[in-house]
């Protein structure tokens, strides 16, 4: 997500909010945009208005994770922890708080400062060992199904179904219109 995108994003969902319109997210993002350039445009602050926007909205939230929903990303595009009214995933989606390659290098990096300090120095196939044998624990963990038997993920949807399912939870969240007032608390600008 690029911090134009997090600014445009967060005043539609502000809209939103303020009309009284349920939000649909389809999700397939592997987070926030990072780097000098994106630091110096105020990534973090513009992500922080998103992130604010998504966690305060009060109006109906679907999220339909399509691909890869990783990260703060997982948060600014209404993840679990944000309450969906309905949180749905395609085959294809990839869900966790980051990819499979990079979660392999970092807790590899992890384990070897740890070997490290044990006075263990693996050597480059010891190295590729643990770095594949930890990315396929992940790997395994991001799929969907993995989400769904945690109750992560309501329901795996195939694509075709999509719309039929959208419109059942719409359906489903216009029999309770009541609404809270939208507060965003501090909100920066």
């Amino acid at each position: 997500i690029y911090g134009d995108s997090a600014d445009k994003a967060a005043r539609f969902i502000m809209d939103a909010n303020q009309a009284g319109v349920p939000l649909v997210f389809l999700s397939d993002v592997t987070g926030f945009m990072v780097g000098r350039d994106s630091e110096q445009e105020g990534i973090i602050r513009r992500g922080a208005k998103l992130v604010n926007a998504v966690s305060n909205s009060v109006v109906p939230k679907i999220t339909i994770i399509t691909g890869g929903s990783f990260g703060a990303g997982n948060y600014a595009m209404n993840g679990k922890a944000y309450a969906p009214r309905f949180l749905f995933a395609w085959p294809s989606a990839k869900y966790a708080v980051m990819s499979g390659n990079a979660a392999a290098k970092t807790l590899l990096d992890i384990q070897l400062a740890a070997l490290k300090r044990a006075g263990t120095e693996p050597d480059d196939e010891e190295l590729l060992r643990l770095y594949e044998q930890v990315k396929a624990k992940y790997d395994t963990e991001l799929d969907p199904r993995y989400a769904a038997a945690r109750l992560w993920v309501d329901e795996i949807i195939e694509p075709n179904d999509t719309r039929e399912r959208l419109i059942r939870a719409l359906d489903a969240c216009a029999q309770n219109p009541h609404q809270e007032e939208f507060r965003v608390g501090v909100f920066q600008v």
